[in-house]
């Protein structure tokens, strides 16, 4: 199944249950509104383009990986996020974003273009109040990460990375509507990271991923 970031093959054609993962995944699970909501299997197979089977699947898939629980005579439930759950999604990306940096400043292939880019791309939205606005400036926050994972050169730390990418997008846009311009926050935090990486201070970017990150996490927890 492909994931955002990492190295890309050939376009394949998706399976049924590979869309409704990847539908649900990341339309439907990364919404805030979505927590504490029971999922209808037929609404989604219709909104997919496939049967109930392939929806069930995909659920189950969903379901292994903690982001549903199948509750019995009720179907797919999406659980809230708790307090450790967030810290500790938090502090596992600050363990992948730190060696990530430090692999690629060792073997100078920071990509500052391409971050610089995605930066670009969140500052277009951070004026715009609108929910669609701030679906957009978390996909290119998600973005920014990831191209800053994928510089290490491994395979598995992109997967892994990505594969957080449903809960990051949920708690990202939960931070955005708890906090006070957080985009033009994150924008300013995300170039102090640009700006560590560009001067090769090992130092100073994991500080400021940790900034950036702890941030976000005391925002969350005062949610």
């Amino acid at each position: 199944m492909q994931e955002m970031g990492g190295t890309e093959g050939p376009a394949v054609e998706l399976s049924g249950r590979e869309k409704a993962y990847l539908y649900v995944r990341d339309q439907v699970l990364t919404s805030p509104a979505a927590t504490g909501s029971f999922l209808n299997e037929q609404e989604l197979a219709t909104r997919v383009g496939v049967s109930r089977t392939p929806v069930r699947e995909a659920l189950l898939m969903l379901q292994a990986e903690g982001l549903v629980e199948m509750v019995p005579k009720r179907g797919a439930h999406v659980p809230a996020m708790s307090g450790r759950q967030i810290a500790e999604l938090m502090e596992l990306r600050g363990v992948l974003e730190r060696h990530a940096a430090s692999r690629a400043l060792e073997e100078g292939r920071v990509p500052l273009e391409v971050m610089r880019s995605a930066l670009a791309e969140q500052e277009a939205f951070a004026t715009d109040p609108s929910a669609e606005a701030a679906r957009a400036f978390i996909d290119w926050d998600g973005r920014f990460h990831q191209f800053l994972i994928d510089a290490a050169g491994s395979e598995l730390l992109s997967r892994t990375y990505s594969g957080l990418r449903a809960r990051q997008l949920r708690v990202g846009l939960t931070a955005l509507f708890s906090a006070s311009d957080r985009q033009h926050r994150v924008c300013a935090e995300h170039q102090a990271i640009i700006d560590a990486l560009e001067a090769g201070d090992e130092s100073l970017v994991h500080e400021k991923i940790n900034t950036h990150l702890e941030v976000t996490l005391q925002i969350l927890l005062r949610a």
